[in-house]
């Protein structure tokens, strides 16, 4: 058995001018670039200098309510990764679709596509989407309930694994002197109908380069922990201390192996906003900076969005009552994941509605950590020698300044003490993840 330490793994959370919520306000930020491709390209290709595994673009169809005290707006991700697909060769492709909103055959094709166009690098970030607004976008009266939609999304994955091997991978002869250019037997039509998906045909698309591009999960609550179990390869997750990181680490990979699969095939990723500077007081001041530059306003719309609380009848320098969070449950039985992150702050820490709104401006229940180089490396260190995590998901405070700073000061630090590749040696996001190429449920 090896001794060498465990390897970290990285993807960079692109997300407007940075997580924390004020950043566009600051000036280590360029919001004025939001829409320019070179913006996206260029986090990319820092990101791949670095040899991080992937970029991950997060989407929810719909326009944000709070638009007015923050950067708003996003460009498709897909279209956005098949253009930072184009400025680089190595680095993962991670976009989020949504299995409430959209067809199975429409997004099979569109990743199958972006894997075939990236050689290998596409994933998909699965969603159910809780949202009545981005109902309405599709002409529905409402959000369907947390089981319906995973009942569907379960119905959809397996569809669209279906759809990727509905090309078997010789289905392509090329045979020019018998005028044969592939072999029908090797093309299956998959035709799905259950109670909420109907796919007939196969794809326009021979199966992806990965065989499936990888299967990426959000969600901690209780539907998304059954349901990354059976599916998920890569799972980000909101983790604030390591006790509860490692139960969530225990529990998914616990359930993926009762269900047959090998646990070692799921990378779980918790969000990371590391604010870094010189010493740690630097890195409080500029912690500091970016919250006195919040709009109370945005962050009580934010609580509403992602907790479905309010507070609005608080003082800010009122004390947040923890029965505000009554409704969130325990860790273990926890229908709103992120819910019961901000439930467990309210009680741990007994913040006043002022110190709860700075404490989720950061990344919005996901771990903050103001500090060091040193110190952030520490953080990652513990967390993946000690069965919390196998890796990160990035979140800088501000983009692009916040990157540049954990690829300049952290990323170094971290190969040193040999949790970090040096540089890729492999061509495809599966080969970085260390997962397998999976077999067509058609293969003979």
């Amino acid at each position: 058995m090896s001794d060498a330490p465990r390897q970290v793994h990285l993807n960079l959370f692109i997300l407007a001018s940075g997580h924390h919520e004020a950043a566009w306000r600051h000036p280590s930020s360029t919001p004025e670039r939001m829409f320019d491709p070179d913006f996206y390209t260029d986090l990319a290709r820092t990101a791949e200098a670095a040899a991080f595994d992937a970029v991950f673009l997060a989407d929810i169809p719909k326009l944000d309510d709070n638009i007015e005290y923050n950067s708003a707006g996003r460009l498709d991700p897909l279209l956005t990764l098949a253009t930072i697909a184009a400025a680089t060769e190595r680095i993962g492709l991670i976009g989020t679709a949504s299995t409430t909103y959209s067809h199975p055959w429409q997004l099979a094709r569109s990743l199958a596509s972006l894997d075939h166009l990236s050689r290998g690098r596409a994933a998909w970030n699965i969603v159910t989407t809780d949202s009545p607004a981005a109902a309405r976008n599709f002409g529905l009266d409402g959000n369907p309930d947390a089981a319906t939609r995973y009942e569907r999304a379960e119905e959809y994955v397996d569809a669209v694994l279906k759809l990727w091997d509905s090309w078997e991978d010789d289905a392509i002869r090329l045979d020019r002197a018998a005028g044969r250019y592939l072999d029908p037997s090797r093309i299956h039509h998959p035709g799905v109908r259950t109670s909420h998906v109907q796919v007939a045909g196969a794809l326009t698309t021979p199966r992806p380069p990965q065989g499936y591009p990888v299967l990426v999960q959000a969600g901690s609550s209780n539907h998304g922990r059954a349901f990354a179990a059976r599916y998920a390869e890569a799972i980000f997750t909101a983790q604030q201390r390591i006790e509860d990181a490692q139960a969530f680490y225990a529990d998914v990979r616990g359930r993926a192996a009762a269900l047959g699969r090998d646990p070692d095939h799921v990378k779980i990723l918790p969000g990371l906003s590391p604010v870094i500077g010189g010493t740690e007081e630097e890195a409080l001041r500029l912690q500091a900076e970016l919250n006195e530059l919040t709009v109370p306003a945005f962050g009580l719309m934010q609580l509403k969005d992602f907790a479905y609380v309010d507070l609005d009848h608080l003082d800010l320098d009122e004390r947040v009552p923890e029965e505000a969070f009554a409704g969130a449950g325990d860790v273990t039985d926890n229908a709103k994941s992120r819910t019961q992150v901000y439930a467990d702050i309210v009680r741990r820490e007994k913040p006043t509605l002022r110190e709860l709104l700075h404490k989720l401006a950061g990344a919005r229940g996901h771990k903050v950590l103001a500090g060091t180089p040193e110190q952030v490396a520490d953080h990652v260190e513990r967390w993946v020698t000690h069965g919390a995590a196998d890796g990160f998901n990035v979140m800088p405070p501000s983009l692009p300044a916040g990157l540049d700073a954990f690829v300049e000061t952290v990323v170094p630090l971290l190969r040193e003490r040999g949790l970090f590749r040096e540089g890729y040696t492999g061509t495809t996001l599966r080969d970085h993840l260390g997962l397998p190429r999976p077999v067509s449920q058609y293969a003979t």
